[in-house]
Formats: structure tokens, sequence, C-alpha cells
């Protein structure tokens, strides 16, 4: 106040006082003082702010809004596609709408106990814990006569172009179940195959088999990690017209739609767990699951409307040329 009364500025009296300047204009501003500023009236005022109640919560434990969200939640949506869905939902109406990081706050917000553990099981990444991918050299054999990701059409690249899938397996307790999981590009269309073990001619029949029941204008190329289940390529490629493309060793983000997948999945066959329990009506009600999940990536649309969409455009253009 002294200083002020002596026509000093706000970044005099900031350094003197050993503050930012934003923190001296912000009181001046607060206590519409700008020639003259009243330190009694200003700690006054201090006083009364602080006994002030915070904005409530949007997410308050047993408002409407927090059981929309418990719902979803349920339903293995994660927080960044609760709060998607809810903003297309009601876009002009912010009341109702959240983000994602209002979600995982009102979670762990919950005191410990039954009700906080449920919903942080629901999450993705429950396990907190992650270790780092070994950086040792790779010693798997190489697959005769591949084609390597970079040779692969710079169409796929921008996923404007439906038809483009990415293949991988996730594995079970001790390796010995697996389960293939495809995911088309464009649509983000996830289809899961039931294997009986994970021999090259087993994955190659087994995912011919499910392939071709899609449309054959939808089996263009498929990338692959270097698996060595996967030696059979050519075979694939002779049964379902589809050429094969293979990623870099240790580069999962070449493959990221099938990755993030393999995450999502992992929701609904843990790891440690024995996969040969699922039948394939059991794999195919968890695709329905994932499929019926609303994407960031695609505008917070499900990849089951998406990839319905893309087929009945690609078969309105066949008729129109017939």
């Amino acid at each position: 106040m002294t200083m002020r009364a002596d026509s000093c500025s706000a970044r005099l009296i900031a350094k003197r006082l050993g503050r930012s300047p934003s923190s001296i204009c912000r009181e001046l501003k607060r206590s519409d003082g700008v020639l003259v500023y009243d330190a009694i009236a200003a700690h006054q005022q201090s006083e009364a702010r602080r006994v002030l109640p915070r904005r409530a919560s949007k997410l308050k434990a047993g408002c409407a809004l927090f059981q929309v969200v418990v719902h979803h939640l349920k339903m293995l949506w994660s927080p960044e596609q609760i709060a998607g869905a809810l903003s297309v939902t009601w876009p002009d109406a912010p009341e109702k709408t959240v983000s994602h990081e209002t979600i995982y706050k009102a979670i762990y917000a919950q005191q410990k106990g039954e009700e906080r553990r449920e919903l942080v099981n629901c999450l993705r990444h429950h396990n907190k814990v992650r270790r780092p991918r070994s950086r040792g050299l790779d010693r798997r054999r190489q697959i005769a006569d591949m084609t390597s990701i970079h040779a692969r059409p710079s169409e796929i690249e921008d996923r404007a172009v439906p038809g483009h899938w990415e293949g991988d397996l996730i594995k079970g307790a001790g390796n010995r179940s697996s389960v293939g999981t495809l995911v088309e590009r464009t649509s983000q269309y996830v289809t899961l195959v039931k294997l009986d073990n994970a021999t090259t001619k087993e994955v190659v029949d087994r995912f011919a088999d499910v392939l071709n029941r899609e449309p054959a204008v939808l089996l263009k190329s498929m990338t692959y990690d270097q698996g060595r289940e996967m030696h059979g390529h050519k075979i694939l490629t002779e049964k379902t017209g589809m050429d094969v493309y293979f990623a870099d060793p240790h580069s999962p983000w070449q493959r990221g739609s099938n990755e993030n997948t393999n995450g999502l999945l992992r929701q609904y066959l843990p790891k440690g767990s024995d996969l040969a329990t699922a039948s394939q009506a059991d794999l195919e009600r968890i695709a329905l699951s994932l499929n019926m999940r609303p994407r960031k990536t695609l505008g917070w649309a499900t990849p089951l409307a998406m990839y319905t969409a893309l087929k009945l455009q690609l078969q309105a253009q066949k008729n129109t040329v017939h």
C-alpha cells in the first residue's frame, strides 16, 4: 500500500517484494484499487473469500450424471469415450457433459473400498505398474519372402480407403492358448478368431475362414508383426486375395489400431487367463461390445456403425455399376 501510494509500478513492487508482477496485478484488480490500494480492506476481502464454498463438482457421488458415467464404466467404456459420447449427445448442455479428467478424478476421489475398487477395475489400465519392453537383439527367424511395411502403398497410411486390416494374436496363461484379433483400419471394426493352437496352418486357415465372410472389396491387405505363425502368409494371400505386409520388429506403433484393440480386449480376457475356455460365440459377443464403443478417431461414432456404412456404400456403388 505504501509503495502504491508512492506511485510505484506493479513491476517495481513485485521486484521489491520478491513476487511475480502478475500476482501484484491480480491483487490490485481484486481490491479494485488501481491508484489507491487499501491493505486493511484487501485483508477483509481476502478473509471473506476464504469462507466461500467451492464450486460443486459435476460428478458428486449419487447424482444423475455420475450414475450415467458409472453405467458406461461398467460397460468397459474408457473415460475419454464416455466424455466424447456425452459431448456429442448434449453439445449445447454443458451441465450434462464432463471431461475425461473429471471422470478420472471422480473415480479416485471415492473412499477406499469395494465401490472404488470396482470402478478402478473397469479402467483399461487398473494395474499402474508398467515394465519397459526389452531392447535386446531380435532372435526370431526371418519370414521367407515377406513384404516390409515400408513397401506398403501410401493409401493405407491415411486410412481413407477401407479394406486394409491389421492382425495379431493375444496369448493366454503360459502361452498355451491364443485368440486371433483382426481390425479394419478405416472403421476400427474388430473381429475375433478362436484358435485351437497357434500353428501356422491353424492361424492361416481360421483367419481365411473369418475374413472370407466379409465382402471381397473389403479384403485388400493385412499388416502383421513378424510372429512365426505367419510363415504361411502366401497361403493366406491365395485364400483371401489379401496382400500381407510385415511390421518391423519391436515396433507396435506401426500397427497402432491392433495394439490398441488388444489393450481393450484385455478388459474382457485378462492376462494370465485361459483363453481356450472362450468359445467363438463368446468371442463374437466380446467383439460386438468393442464394436459398439464410441471411438475418438471416428468422431465418437462406433466401429459397427462406421463399418456398416462402408459396406452399404460399397454395395450401392456395385449396384450402380451393374
